[in-house]
């Protein structure tokens, strides 16, 4: 992988970078909506509202980088704000896209962004193959747009898993990808400057899941962070699909390289953060991880850990853990402590659990 590759899309594509940047100010970031922090309880068989839920600016991170993210309340998955974030970076270039939130509200999405600019959708880089942030994923490459991923998160989406898998739509698939290079940690794969700002694709290890990237903005010194890290409910590492609690102590280790003191980072649920945030997340993990292997090792079944209520020292501080985040956060942790199985085009077997 060549680091820090300039991705020409022609004059055609990408217009000539403004000569002075648009620096970030003292009063960014603004947030307008912050997401909720209830405890949201669903009645047995829910089904998400989609024609409920709205697409809204909840940030400014920059006088031209938006945040758009859902409603509250609605979404079962992501009650905090439904789907997951998404970034704009617009302006004479055109617009840069970070995600693309779930497909049922594509057109809000789109209809969010033009309350903003009218420029073309150019570019779009995903963060990790999840659907709230792939989801309509066709309906704006369809518009155009060039999306760029992870090697990974393309097999991930080549080789879907579960009743769903037939009806993947090819438009959906990224079309420029790159991969990870553990010898290169942080270095970017892709970098675009554009708009008066040089943005950065940076491939990350194994966390979240297999796949993911974390997208920074120098000029207003921002790194959107996907959902390696959240605020809203325990950690979650999608091990079938590559994921790794390990790997989100690494990922967290490598942002902190990455940030500055003044840096924000965006994750793609909660609220945003700073590199404090992320001490006292990564400290947690560490803990529980130290947790569950002395029980493991002592010969505990899962159910026997999972009553042990570990979180318990975190439950004044977490929003949104509810028995179903939790119990998914140790059992990751549990089926993680005797190794996981090597990623293969872009997804685990994991082994029956003993």
């Amino acid at each position: 992988m060549k680091s820090r590759t300039m991705w020409l899309l022609g004059a055609a594509a990408i217009a000539a970078t403004p000569l002075t940047a648009w620096a970030q100010a003292r009063e960014y970031p603004i947030t307008l909506i912050a997401p909720g922090t209830s405890d949201y309880t669903y009645p047995q068989g829910y089904q998400t509202p989609w024609d409920q839920i709205e697409i809204m600016v909840t940030e400014h991170m920059s006088p031209n980088l938006f945040v758009l993210h859902g409603s509250q309340g609605l979404d079962r998955n992501h009650p905090d704000a439904s789907g997951g974030r998404v970034m704009v970076l617009f302006g004479p270039d055109g617009v840069l896209m970070v995600d693309t939130q779930n497909r049922q509200v594509a057109d809000k999405t789109l209809a969010a962004i033009r309350t903003f600019t009218d420029g073309p959708i150019k570019l779009l880089v995903n963060t990790h193959v999840h659907s709230d942030h792939t989801g309509a994923n066709a309906f704006f490459a369809r518009q155009g747009t060039v999306i760029f991923a992870q090697d990974n998160l393309r097999m991930e989406m080549l080789r879907p898993r579960g009743p769903q898998a037939a009806a993947l739509d090819p438009a959906s698939i990224p079309a420029a990808t790159y991969r990870y290079d553990p010898a290169q940690p942080g270095e970017p794969a892709v970098t675009f400057r554009m708009n008066g700002e040089t943005v950065d694709f940076i491939p990350m290890m194994p966390s979240h899941t297999g796949g993911d990237t974390v997208v920074r903005f120098r000029e207003a010194d921002v790194i959107y962070i996907e959902d390696f890290y959240r605020n809203f409910g325990y950690p979650f590492a999608d091990q079938r699909n590559g994921g790794s609690i390990q790997g989100m102590v690494d990922a967290a280790d490598l942002i902190r390289r990455l940030a500055g003191p003044n840096t924000t980072l965006v994750p793609g649920h909660g609220s945003l953060i700073n590199e404090d945030d992320l001490l006292a997340y990564r400290a947690m993990i560490v803990d529980i991880m130290a947790r569950v292997k002395a029980l493991r090792d002592q010969g505990q079944s899962l159910e026997q850990v999972l009553v042990a209520n570990l979180t318990a020292p975190y439950e004044a501080t977490t929003q949104g853990g509810n028995e179903q985040s939790t119990n998914r956060f140790i059992t990751a942790v549990y089926d993680e402590v005797p190794g996981l199985p090597p990623i293969v085009d872009g997804m685990r077997t994991m082994p029956p659990r003993r």
